[in-house]
């Protein structure tokens, strides 16, 4: 983990070098985008997105594969864009239109597997992970919120 990096630790959030801050500081104290664990793990989640829909038939190049690229997109592009206003009720409600690009990834992913373009392992590893990175905004928002 590299210096000013966020994660949630006992439900606190914590700075790499060790300081804690309290949820009524943690928009402020956040530098960067770039400094969110939740948006570093969409961004490798979109890029392992695009390593499977490569493999989906020639027919869903421009439907379903298109889709789920989208939706998988939208996730980090929102949270960037949230965290980069100025105000904090601003970062939530992009954090919740970036929860809502997450299900519908999570959709997409579910039908792509039911037509047998992605194999159980690699569904159950995207579940988990789409899973994961719910839990991560989720508890993101509510540290926002005052």
């Amino acid at each position: 983990m590299d210096s000013g990096e966020w994660t949630v630790v006992s439900g606190q959030w914590i700075v790499v070098s060790g300081q804690w801050m309290d949820r009524d500081n943690v928009s402020s104290a956040i530098k960067s985008y770039t400094d969110l664990i939740i948006w570093k793990k969409s961004i490798d989640l979109v890029v392992d997105i695009y390593k499977v829909v490569k493999n989906f038939p020639r027919e869903e190049l421009y439907a379903l594969s298109d889709q789920i690229k989208r939706s998988g997109v939208s996730i980090p592009s929102n949270i960037a864009e949230g965290q980069s206003r100025q105000h904090t009720g601003e970062f939530r409600q992009f954090l919740y239109i970036a929860l809502g690009s997450l299900a519908e990834l999570d959709t997409q992913l579910i039908i792509a597997h039911r037509l047998g373009y992605i194999d159980e392992k690699e569904s159950e590893l995207l579940s988990e992970r789409v899973m994961e990175l719910r839990k991560m905004i989720f508890s993101l928002i509510s540290k926002l919120k005052k």
